[in-house]
């Protein structure tokens, strides 16, 4: 059988069995994965590159970070400020999404998620809300915020670079013509009725062993252990941020904070090893040889074909916007926005050079469509790491984020063509 057919087999039955979930999701995602290789869709080495992809050594670390940050109680007495001006569970989901998009605009979205997590679990500790009702804002806004700047998202730097190639680029907040109003629209979304499908978990639905799980008496720990585990988080944001500049990769800078943090006993060994959740590391692992095989068995290239040629030789630029901007949307959720715009970029501008359209705008709804990962768990990175943390279920993600898609898509559609017109 065909490599792109079995994978497209592979990829229904991922979606069957994570909308169903009748077994964990990262039991789903590592049968996947461990199928593409007895199929030979993929070697050994290609499926489970996901243990060493830099993404999941992020996820460790900073997992270890914020649980240290969590572990001496400075996520709560960060909670406590945050709620000492938002009072309400509204204005704390606009407060938390607001942080969160404008610092996804010059951090990595993947990185704020990461370093902001365990603050969010502390405020709603703190304010007495189920954490379950800011995780999913926040990761939302982590994605939209990444369209707020040329180095918001991976996916951003992709598009261009394939348009240096053809002479053509974006400015460095170019992005945030249209970036911009689908983060404000995003938190009134969910200010006015997103947060009304939102789901409210009980606390008690965390693994007992989590540090988060635990309610503690913070008063006892030294002063020392709050001021350099808020040290050292502030510091890893920094590096993070001049990642370029100092020429660390995020994760390194990551790793130095967590093993600083192990090595001064800020927090122990064993302590550190519970924070990193492997549910999330396997429902990401399996995840990406899922991504990895419908990239290189063609099947991704081959949906995206069949979808396009269906609009004819000489389509309408706003049906083809339309596609596009769907086509990504859809493909995003299911691959990651890296791979995805990655996939879609070259077809992009191959449609753009055929119609003689500008081929900014057709990238730009490419790239725009491809950051609307609201609707899985396994959409982008951030959206996986709190999967476990909120208790939530495959299709908490489909019920808030879906309509967050479509009002996204809406405000594409209004804004593309006169910030980008095709000719």
């Amino acid at each position: 059988m065909d490599a792109s057919i079995i994978t497209l087999i592979f990829l229904v039955f991922a979606i069957i069995m994570f909308a169903w979930e009748k077994i964990p999701l990262s039991i789903t995602a590592m049968i996947v994965a461990v199928g593409l290789v007895l199929t030979d869709v993929l070697t050994a080495e290609e499926a489970f590159a996901g243990f060493v992809d830099s993404n999941v050594l992020l996820f460790m670390a900073m997992f270890i970070v914020g649980g240290a940050f969590f572990e001496t109680g400075m996520a709560q007495q960060i909670g406590g400020i945050v709620t000492k001006f938002a009072k309400t569970e509204k204005q704390l989901i606009v407060a938390v999404m607001l942080i969160t998009g404008l610092m996804s605009g010059v951090l990595s979205n993947t990185g704020t998620a990461a370093v902001l997590i365990p603050v969010v679990i502390g405020i709603a500790a703190k304010a007495g809300f189920s954490r379950s009702t800011l995780l999913l804002p926040l990761v939302f806004a982590a994605a939209m915020g990444g369209n707020l700047s040329l180095i918001g998202a991976p996916g951003n730097m992709i598009a261009q670079s394939s348009l240096k190639k053809i002479g053509e680029g974006f400015g460095f907040f170019e992005y945030a013509k249209v970036g911009l109003p689908i983060l404000i629209i995003g938190i009134l979304y969910f200010a006015i009725i997103g947060r009304k499908l939102l789901p409210k978990r009980e606390e008690t639905d965390l693994d007992e062993d989590s540090i988060y799980a635990q309610q503690v008496d913070y008063s006892n720990v030294p002063k020392w252990k709050q001021i350099v585990a808020l040290g050292v988080l502030i510091l890893t944001v920094i590096a993070m941020i001049f990642e370029k500049q100092i020429g660390i990769p995020l994760y390194i800078s990551a790793w130095i904070g967590a093993l600083i943090l192990v090595a001064t006993r800020v927090i122990t060994e064993k302590k550190a090893m519970k924070t990193i959740d492997m549910n999330t590391i396997l429902l990401f692992v399996g995840s990406l040889a899922l991504a990895k095989g419908i990239d290189v068995s063609g099947a991704g290239k081959e949906i995206a074909n069949v979808l396009i040629n269906t609009l004819g030789k000489n389509p309408s630029p706003y049906v083809l916007l339309f596609v596009i901007l769907v086509l990504s949307a859809v493909m995003t959720n299911f691959m990651s926005n890296t791979a995805t715009t990655a996939l879609l970029v070259p077809i992009s501008l191959s449609i753009a050079n055929g119609m003689g359209a500008d081929p900014s705008a057709v990238v730009m709804a490419t790239v725009i469509g491809g950051s609307l990962a609201f609707a899985t768990p396994i959409g982008m990175p951030a959206n996986t790491m709190v999967y476990g943390l909120g208790g939530f279920k495959f299709k908490d993600y489909a019920i808030a984020g879906i309509p967050l898609i479509i009002l996204s898509i809406i405000i594409s559609m209004i804004l593309l063509p006169i910030f980008f017109p095709f000719y």
